[in-house]
Protein backbone atom coordinates (compact mmCIF):
# COMPACT_ATOMS: atom_id res chain seq x y z
CA UNK A 1 0.00 0.00 0.00
CA UNK A 2 1.51 3.30 -1.13
CA UNK A 3 0.38 6.55 0.53
CA UNK A 4 1.57 9.89 -0.81
CA UNK A 5 2.15 12.79 1.58
CA UNK A 6 1.99 16.18 -0.12
CA UNK A 7 5.12 18.08 0.89
CA UNK A 8 4.38 21.72 0.07
CA UNK A 9 6.57 23.20 2.80
CA UNK A 10 4.11 23.40 5.71
CA UNK A 11 3.51 20.61 8.18
CA UNK A 12 5.12 18.19 10.58
CA UNK A 13 5.63 15.43 8.05
CA UNK A 14 7.78 13.19 10.24
CA UNK A 15 5.08 12.18 12.75
CA UNK A 16 2.55 11.46 9.99
CA UNK A 17 5.09 9.51 7.96
CA UNK A 18 6.08 7.39 10.98
CA UNK A 19 2.43 6.69 11.82
CA UNK A 20 1.80 5.49 8.26
CA UNK A 21 4.89 3.28 8.29
CA UNK A 22 3.68 1.64 11.51
CA UNK A 23 0.54 0.77 9.55
CA UNK A 24 2.75 -1.03 7.01
CA UNK A 25 2.41 1.61 4.32
CA UNK A 26 5.05 2.56 1.81
CA UNK A 27 5.23 6.36 2.03
CA UNK A 28 6.03 8.80 -0.78
CA UNK A 29 6.77 12.35 0.39
CA UNK A 30 6.82 14.72 -2.58
CA UNK A 31 5.67 18.02 -4.07
CA UNK A 32 5.58 16.54 -7.60
CA UNK A 33 2.08 15.55 -8.78
CA UNK A 34 3.53 12.99 -11.20
CA UNK A 35 5.34 11.25 -8.35
CA UNK A 36 2.35 11.45 -6.01
CA UNK A 37 0.16 9.75 -8.63
CA UNK A 38 2.10 6.55 -7.92
CA UNK A 39 0.25 6.45 -4.57
CA UNK A 40 -3.08 4.75 -3.92
CA UNK A 41 -4.14 7.32 -1.30
CA UNK A 42 -3.08 10.92 -0.69
CA UNK A 43 -2.59 12.73 2.62
CA UNK A 44 -2.58 16.54 2.86
CA UNK A 45 -1.00 17.67 6.15
CA UNK A 46 -0.55 21.23 7.33
CA UNK A 47 0.54 23.49 10.16
CA UNK A 48 0.51 27.26 9.81
CA UNK A 49 -1.52 29.96 8.07
CA UNK A 50 -4.12 29.26 5.38
CA UNK A 51 -3.00 31.92 2.85
CA UNK A 52 0.64 30.83 3.02
CA UNK A 53 -0.40 27.24 2.42
CA UNK A 54 -2.63 28.08 -0.55
CA UNK A 55 0.10 30.22 -2.12
CA UNK A 56 2.54 27.31 -1.92
CA UNK A 57 0.00 24.82 -3.29
CA UNK A 58 -0.83 27.14 -6.17
CA UNK A 59 2.81 27.93 -6.96
CA UNK A 60 3.74 24.23 -7.02
CA UNK A 61 0.78 23.25 -9.19
CA UNK A 62 -0.61 21.12 -6.38
CA UNK A 63 -4.03 22.79 -6.06
CA UNK A 64 -5.26 21.43 -9.37
CA UNK A 65 -3.75 18.04 -8.58
CA UNK A 66 -5.65 17.82 -5.28
CA UNK A 67 -8.88 19.00 -6.90
CA UNK A 68 -8.52 16.27 -9.55
CA UNK A 69 -8.27 13.41 -7.04
CA UNK A 70 -12.03 12.70 -6.79
CA UNK A 71 -12.34 12.13 -10.55
CA UNK A 72 -9.29 9.84 -10.37
CA UNK A 73 -10.98 7.86 -7.56
CA UNK A 74 -8.00 8.42 -5.27
CA UNK A 75 -8.88 8.79 -1.55
CA UNK A 76 -7.72 12.05 0.06
CA UNK A 77 -7.21 12.77 3.77
CA UNK A 78 -6.60 16.33 4.99
CA UNK A 79 -5.26 16.77 8.54
CA UNK A 80 -5.52 19.98 10.65
CA UNK A 81 -4.72 22.88 8.28
CA UNK A 82 -4.89 20.29 5.51
CA UNK A 83 -8.57 19.77 6.37
CA UNK A 84 -9.25 23.51 6.41
CA UNK A 85 -7.72 23.91 2.95
CA UNK A 86 -10.44 21.62 1.57
CA UNK A 87 -13.06 24.35 2.17
CA UNK A 88 -14.12 27.26 -0.02
CA UNK A 89 -12.26 30.12 1.65
CA UNK A 90 -10.67 31.43 4.84
CA UNK A 91 -10.46 34.79 6.61
CA UNK A 92 -7.16 33.94 8.32
CA UNK A 93 -4.76 36.90 7.89
CA UNK A 94 -6.55 37.90 4.66
CA UNK A 95 -9.45 36.56 2.57
CA UNK A 96 -8.12 33.54 0.67
CA UNK A 97 -9.81 31.08 -1.66
CA UNK A 98 -9.43 27.43 -0.70
CA UNK A 99 -9.61 24.20 -2.68
CA UNK A 100 -13.42 24.19 -2.67
CA UNK A 101 -13.83 20.42 -2.27
CA UNK A 102 -16.11 20.86 0.76
CA UNK A 103 -18.89 23.40 1.39
CA UNK A 104 -18.17 26.03 4.03
CA UNK A 105 -15.73 28.66 5.21
CA UNK A 106 -12.86 28.74 7.70
CA UNK A 107 -13.23 31.41 10.39
CA UNK A 108 -11.54 32.21 13.70
CA UNK A 109 -13.16 31.25 16.98
CA UNK A 110 -14.95 34.27 18.40
CA UNK A 111 -13.05 36.00 21.20
CA UNK A 112 -14.13 36.30 24.81
CA UNK A 113 -16.01 33.10 25.53
CA UNK A 114 -13.31 30.41 25.59
CA UNK A 115 -9.61 29.90 25.25
CA UNK A 116 -8.03 30.28 21.82
CA UNK A 117 -6.44 28.23 20.42
CA UNK A 118 -8.64 25.23 21.01
CA UNK A 119 -5.91 22.96 22.34
CA UNK A 120 -6.28 19.65 24.10
CA UNK A 121 -8.29 16.44 24.20
CA UNK A 122 -11.96 16.43 23.23
CA UNK A 123 -14.50 13.69 22.63
CA UNK A 124 -15.83 13.17 19.10
CA UNK A 125 -19.55 12.64 18.61
CA UNK A 126 -20.42 10.95 15.29
CA UNK A 127 -23.62 12.04 13.56
CA UNK A 128 -22.81 10.21 10.31
CA UNK A 129 -20.49 7.24 9.99
CA UNK A 130 -17.67 7.87 7.50
CA UNK A 131 -17.69 5.44 4.58
CA UNK A 132 -14.30 4.10 5.70
CA UNK A 133 -15.13 3.59 9.38
CA UNK A 134 -16.68 0.30 10.46
CA UNK A 135 -17.24 1.19 14.11
CA UNK A 136 -16.09 3.56 16.86
CA UNK A 137 -14.26 2.70 20.06
CA UNK A 138 -15.67 3.42 23.51
CA UNK A 139 -13.14 6.25 24.01
CA UNK A 140 -13.31 8.75 21.14
CA UNK A 141 -11.04 11.46 22.55
CA UNK A 142 -8.65 13.09 20.07
CA UNK A 143 -6.10 15.90 20.27
CA UNK A 144 -6.91 19.33 18.79
CA UNK A 145 -4.67 22.37 18.22
CA UNK A 146 -6.35 25.11 16.17
CA UNK A 147 -7.66 28.68 16.27
CA UNK A 148 -9.94 28.44 13.20
CA UNK A 149 -12.90 26.18 12.46
CA UNK A 150 -15.22 25.30 9.60
CA UNK A 151 -18.58 27.11 9.55
CA UNK A 152 -21.59 27.26 7.16
CA UNK A 153 -20.98 23.60 6.41
CA UNK A 154 -23.28 21.06 4.77
CA UNK A 155 -24.85 18.84 7.43
CA UNK A 156 -24.12 15.64 5.53
CA UNK A 157 -20.44 16.60 5.13
CA UNK A 158 -19.86 16.94 8.90
CA UNK A 159 -19.40 13.41 10.16
CA UNK A 160 -18.27 14.06 13.74
CA UNK A 161 -18.03 17.08 16.03
CA UNK A 162 -16.38 18.01 19.32
CA UNK A 163 -18.04 20.29 21.86
CA UNK A 164 -15.91 23.32 22.71
CA UNK A 165 -17.03 26.64 24.15
CA UNK A 166 -20.65 25.89 23.40
CA UNK A 167 -19.88 25.13 19.73
CA UNK A 168 -20.03 21.88 17.84
CA UNK A 169 -16.63 22.00 16.16
CA UNK A 170 -16.37 19.91 12.97
CA UNK A 171 -13.80 17.21 13.75
CA UNK A 172 -14.26 14.64 10.97
CA UNK A 173 -15.67 15.87 7.66
CA UNK A 174 -15.94 14.55 4.16
CA UNK A 175 -17.84 13.63 1.03
CA UNK A 176 -17.15 10.80 -1.38
CA UNK A 177 -13.47 9.84 -1.18
CA UNK A 178 -12.57 13.18 0.46
CA UNK A 179 -11.97 13.11 4.23
CA UNK A 180 -10.76 15.77 6.65
CA UNK A 181 -9.73 15.58 10.31
CA UNK A 182 -9.33 18.83 12.25
CA UNK A 183 -7.34 17.06 14.98
CA UNK A 184 -4.07 15.16 14.62
CA UNK A 185 -4.85 11.42 14.43
CA UNK A 186 -1.15 10.56 14.64
CA UNK A 187 -1.01 12.32 18.04
CA UNK A 188 -4.40 11.17 19.33
CA UNK A 189 -3.59 7.93 21.13
CA UNK A 190 -5.45 4.70 20.51
CA UNK A 191 -8.51 6.22 18.84
CA UNK A 192 -6.46 8.44 16.53
CA UNK A 193 -4.37 5.44 15.53
CA UNK A 194 -7.56 3.44 14.99
CA UNK A 195 -9.06 6.12 12.72
CA UNK A 196 -5.89 6.30 10.62
CA UNK A 197 -5.77 2.50 10.44
CA UNK A 198 -9.41 2.33 9.34
CA UNK A 199 -8.84 4.96 6.63
CA UNK A 200 -5.78 3.03 5.36
CA UNK A 201 -7.71 -0.26 5.41
CA UNK A 202 -10.39 1.28 3.22
CA UNK A 203 -7.79 2.59 0.77
CA UNK A 204 -6.60 -1.01 0.49
CA UNK A 205 -10.16 -2.19 -0.17
CA UNK A 206 -10.65 0.53 -2.79
CA UNK A 207 -7.51 -0.61 -4.61
CA UNK A 208 -8.41 -4.31 -4.44
CA UNK A 209 -12.03 -3.93 -5.59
Amino acid sequence: MIIGIIDYGMGNLFSVEQALKKLECTVIVSDDPAVLLEAEGILLPGVGAFPDAMELLNDKGLSGFIQSLPEKNIPLLGICLGMQLLYEDSSEVKPTKGLGLLTGQIRRFEKGTYRIPHMGWNRLEFSHMPYWLEDVLSDTHVYFVHSFLAINTEQQEVLATASYGGLNVPGVVGTGLITGMQFHPEKSGDFGHYLLAQWIANVRRTVND
